[in-house]
């Protein structure tokens, strides 16, 4: 287990719900006693409920047709994976209880209870809350924005270690980028046996990716002005997962 340390500037839970919402590509379904995976895309409407698309032969037909008084039940759970290879690359998991119906090819889904499970801990997210919220505007982009990071920008990385104390630092062999959202970004650093985050907070909310390249550039300059960057005992490039 990793150690964890106070995430400054943090989206609210009910947008983070929205955001793994809004991202993922997969959920799980439980009810009646049986368990489907789903691959695919999903909506969300304004309101907060879930539409997915369901397979002629999946099992949520029967048991929409055979629940009590027509009121099926279900759990979906989402889950979200950072698009970097990292250790425990689940960020978050989702999940929503509620009552569901199978509609002209679709699952139709209302939400009675949301729970956030990050690091930190779970939270449950009022409906109210989550059915208002929207995802972070960054959310559709942040894979390929990470991605680019790592992939091409390393040296970047390695210098925004330098706004990283000290302690948190110590023993650290790999840093990658774990997430990023309007209100900053997040590093995960990797020791020999141990991982934990670092959150470096931008000095204004990005709305857009023009403005999150503006925010980026402010913290590497600051980086710069903070002296030389901080040595990792060594930088590993093997052994991603």
């Amino acid at each position: 287990m990793g150690d964890h340390h106070t995430w400054a500037a943090a989206p609210a839970a009910a947008e983070r719900a929205r955001s793994v919402l809004a991202a993922a590509w997969s959920c799980a379904v439980t009810a009646e006693g049986g368990r489907e995976e789903f691959v695919g895309a999903h909506t969300v409407t304004e309101g907060g409920r879930v539409l997915l698309d369901l397979p002629e032969d999946s099992f949520l037909h029967t048991a929409a047709l055979c629940a009590p008084r027509g009121e099926p039940s279900a759990v979906l759970e989402f889950a979200d994976v950072a698009p970097v290879p990292v250790r425990s690359r689940i960020r978050a998991r989702l999940w929503l209880a509620g009552w569901f119906a199978a509609d002209d090819g679709h699952l139709v889904f209302r939400p009675t209870r949301v729970v956030l499970r990050q690091p930190s801990g779970a939270v449950v997210v009022g409906l109210d809350e989550f059915a208002a919220a929207g995802p972070d505007p960054l959310a559709a982009a942040e894979a390929r924005l990470l991605t680019h990071l790592a992939d091409c920008h390393g040296d970047a990385v390695e210098r925004l270690t330098r706004l990283v104390g000290a302690d948190s630092l110590h023993g650290a062999v790999r840093v990658r980028p774990l997430a990023v959202d309007r209100h900053g970004l997040t590093l995960r650093i990797e020791r020999a046996r141990t991982h934990g985050d670092v959150r470096l907070p931008f000095h204004a909310p990005a709305d857009d990716v023009a403005q999150l390249t503006e925010r980026m550039h402010v913290l590497l300059a600051q980086a710069g002005a903070a002296g030389c960057p901080r040595a990792l005992q060594r930088q590993r490039t093997d052994g991603d997962g």
